[in-house]
């Protein structure tokens, strides 16, 4: 990919992320939020297909020889390293070429694979096509979450952000409900059911393509890459607009920064300002990453195993079971997002970590104890998940604010890939042996690990989680650009 020509780096006086900040919300911002949200949505939807269809694959005349443990461990364990690879790859482009150029490609990468995942005709080929998929689904977190956080205004930004991530377990419960249809054998024959399922995420994905052209690139990347005129412009344009739909003026900036305008920030560079300028910062976002990593990709991936194994529950049903899981995940970032934005997110993460890691103690114990069935344990996912939704969503906010904007795509990229990998690839592989041995043991051994973790998190939360709320990103982190 070759970068645009960009004018010769010069030194720039600006006000654009102040006028930005005090944006009030309008129709604009709800164009940026179904642009770059909604992808979410169709995530969620892939990987609950996904978990829930492992029975079905493994059975005769699904048209692939693949077994259910293969499904939720090694196909899993491939998409999340795909994620971590395309994170570190598209994050890296994100902060050079710009956010929309990476954004619509990631998508498009997203979209393909999973539409060859639909055509699997042998288990390496799955294998393939879920690393693949992953692999764009991990360049969707750097360049999604980057824009989002340089878009959206300050006083807004929290529960925006904790919203959107939380429209997966939306895409969720849409897969679950999907898997239900699709699995129907005197609807749709063994092996085509599950193709059609993939094949609508394509669909949906490809009118998601269409609305996201509109969204513009970030004008704080603008400024920084020697854009400074197109910043000015775009955020003209924006103000326009909303003093028309609001009927009336702006009030006017309140600060002003002077910016160096650079091409490109090198990873030497990028390395010492994370680890050298903010080390406290630098741990608090890796665990905040490996909790809820471990928690989510080793859990809720064998999620239909553990109803099917230990409830007896019919693959063709499990769907039901987990769209009421994922509800309650959606549910906790809606309500509790305002609390990150006025409450603070120093109490808001630690709280919501280490809540979900007690609860989460508490169901293993349950279970363990055989005192569960397949709909008190939903009960129970219900309720640790609507607070762990809250607090893994607010592990990609905090990445993405508490580092310079210069850092933020590679800086989220780099916590979501090393957090993932620790948590996501050894994690289902783990708990594809531990539920596939039929030991309720071992089940509830994994779910303490993961209690454990989030907990682990929490505390690192409670003493380094940094006080964002309602401040300005350039005040959170100072550019490595800007001019003192």
């Amino acid at each position: 990919m070759t970068p645009p020509a960009a004018p010769e780096p010069g030194t720039i006086t600006t006000a654009v992320p102040a006028r930005l900040d005090r944006l009030p919300w309008s129709r604009w911002h709800w164009m940026i939020v179904i642009g770059l949200g909604t992808v979410w949505i169709l995530d969620g939807l892939e990987v609950t297909i996904v978990g829930n269809i492992a029975g079905r694959l493994s059975e005769p005349g699904s048209g692939l020889a693949i077994t259910s443990a293969q499904v939720t461990g090694v196909a899993a364990a491939l998409y999340v390293a795909g994620a971590c690879v395309g994170a570190l790859f598209f994050g890296r482009l994100t902060d050079r070429y710009g956010r929309k150029k990476l954004f619509m490609v990631t998508l498009a990468v997203y979209l393909s694979a999973t539409a060859m995942t639909a055509l699997s005709f042998d288990a390496w080929w799955f294998f393939v096509f879920r690393f693949l998929t992953g692999f764009g689904i991990g360049g969707e977190y750097a360049a999604i979450n980057s824009a989002i956080d340089e878009l959206i205004p300050s006083v807004y930004r929290g529960r925006v952000d904790l919203i959107i991530n939380g429209t997966y377990w939306l895409g969720a419960v849409g897969g679950s409900l999907l898997s239900i249809v699709m699995l129907n054998t005197e609807l749709l024959p063994e092996n085509v059911g599950w193709r059609l399922a993939f094949g609508l995420g394509v669909v949906l994905g490809l009118v998601i393509l269409l609305v996201r052209r509109h969204v513009p690139e970030s004008p704080r990347w603008q400024l920084i890459h020697g854009y400074g005129e197109e910043a000015e412009k775009l955020v003209d344009s924006v103000e326009r607009r909303i003093e028309e739909e609001k009927q009336r003026e702006l009030p006017p900036p309140v600060r002003r920064i002077t910016i160096q305008e650079r091409e490109s920030v090198g990873f030497g560079l990028i390395a010492r300002t994370v680890f050298r300028r903010y080390p406290k910062r630098a741990v608090l976002s890796l665990s905040l990453f490996i909790g809820q990593a471990f928690l989510y990709n080793a859990i809720t991936f064998g999620f239909g195993t553990i109803l099917t194994t230990f409830f007896g529950v019919a693959t063709g049903h499990t769907g039901y079971y987990f769209a009421v899981i994922a509800a309650g995940n959606f549910v906790g970032p809606l309500l509790l997002g305002r609390l990150f934005d006025t409450v603070g997110r120093r109490i808001m993460i630690s709280g919501t970590y280490l809540l979900s890691g007690v609860l989460l103690f508490g169901t293993a114990w349950l279970f363990d104890r055989g005192s569960l069935t397949a709909t008190t344990l939903t009960a129970c996912w219900c309720v640790v998940l609507f607070f762990a939704s809250a607090g893994a969503s607010s592990a990609y906010l905090t990445v993405s604010e508490v580092f310079p904007m210069e850092t933020r795509a590679m800086a989220i990229a780099f916590f979501y890939a090393l957090g993932t990998a620790a948590g996501g690839i050894s994690g289902p592989l783990v708990f594809a042996d531990l539920t596939a041995s039929g030991v309720v043991g071992d089940t509830a051994l994994a779910f303490r690990i993961g209690a454990g973790l989030m907990c682990a998190a929490g505390l690192v939360a409670a003493f380094l989680a940094v006080r964002a709320e309602r401040r300005a990103l350039e005040d959170i982190a100072e550019p490595l650009s800007a001019v003192r």
